[in-house]
């Protein structure tokens, strides 16, 4: 009996060993986004709204920045430990020989829409109309960037004939288009489907859903994802694990969440001043977010075809694109 006893004891502090050793190595994080409010990161909101970063033992602060390319040097830079972001930022980098990698894929399909003002209806049919055009951008660099440049390639033109214009992703984006401040915006919703109500714009790409993702690319293309410094990984594998369960847990509770759900859950000033219409862009975006967490292969290829269009340094590049995802965090979450 008291052997049982002892081993029972041993088994006990065994488990007790194992959970001290599961802890986060760095509980307090600095996280960098472009443009929180964006539906694009609507994972990350719920995260935070639901305490799921705290229930992992994390103290997360989130730096919203102006745009995903600002967020994206803020990491390279050092003044953030992880970034919500867009995955092909993971390719361009390891083309540049920084080894970042992402490990949950929080969108499978982009949910970007270019939308061109109602004037130029007539005159512009294909993204390569842009020509001699002011493009907003959440901010140049950024996945709302690569989309159009990838489109005005696709139909044959040159990005390099038209200005980008960073508006970021609120307000300002709506008023930088009311005001006429630029010819064509390149965005997400609540912003695109502000611009939709208001009659302001014409839409010419839309990727909110699978069937428009799969007519502009011929298939999947992953979206934002949470990415590393794959040297911040390796050092801190446990951290890295319970981001991964926080996001996770974000994207099951979106995957049977109703719109009026998201509405409650995220700060009013996501709103843009108007709840209905923010709960119809949220019924536009709930297809988009990842139902796994896992990037496929071909959705890696995807992506890498898509920046190939335009950047003939990366199209030449031999790039092992299994070094811009690691699974292994989001197979090692407890269903």
């Amino acid at each position: 009996m008291k052997i049982r006893i002892a081993l029972a004891a041993l088994t006990a502090l065994g488990l007790m060993a194992g959970a001290a050793q599961a802890a986060p190595e760095k509980a307090k994080l600095e996280l960098g986004v472009g443009g929180k409010p964006l539906l694009y990161y609507l994972p990350l909101t719920i995260a935070e709204q639901k305490g799921y970063f705290k229930a992992e033992g994390l103290d997360v602060t989130i730096n919203d920045f102006g745009g995903g390319a600002k967020s994206l040097q803020a990491l390279v830079g050092g003044s953030v430990d992880a970034v919500t972001g867009a995955y092909e930022h993971t390719i361009r980098m390891q083309e540049k020989g920084q080894d970042i990698r992402a490990v949950i894929e929080l969108g499978r399909f982009p949910g970007i829409v270019l939308a061109v003002k109602k004037e130029h209806q007539g005159k512009v049919k294909t993204a390569a109309d842009l020509k001699g055009m002011k493009i907003g951008v959440t901010a140049p660099g950024s996945s709302t960037n690569f989309f159009v440049n990838y489109l005005i390639a696709k139909a044959g033109g040159n990005f390099k004939d038209s200005a980008f214009i960073g508006v970021g992703a609120g307000a300002g984006a709506v008023a930088a288009m009311q005001k006429g401040e630029i010819d064509a915006i390149s965005n997400l919703d609540p912003v695109i489907s502000k611009l939709e109500l208001d009659k302001n714009v014409f839409i010419l790409a839309d990727s909110r859903t699978e069937a428009g993702t799969r007519a502009i690319f011929g298939g999947s293309n992953p979206a934002a994802v949470l990415y590393l410094k794959n040297e911040f990984i390796e050092k801190n594998p446990q951290t890295t694990q319970a981001l991964v369960n926080a996001f996770h847990k974000a994207l099951v509770w979106l995957a049977t969440a109703k719109p009026e759900d998201v509405a409650a859950t995220v700060p009013e000033a996501y709103y843009l001043g108007d709840k209905p219409l923010y709960i119809t862009a949220v019924k536009n975006s709930l297809e988009t977010y990842s139902r796994t967490g896992l990037i496929s292969q071909d959705g890696m290829k995807s992506a890498f075809n898509m920046l190939a269009q335009f950047d003939e340094g990366l199209a030449k590049a031999n790039l092992d694109l299994n070094k811009t995802f690691n699974d292994k965090f989001v197979k090692a979450v407890k269903k």
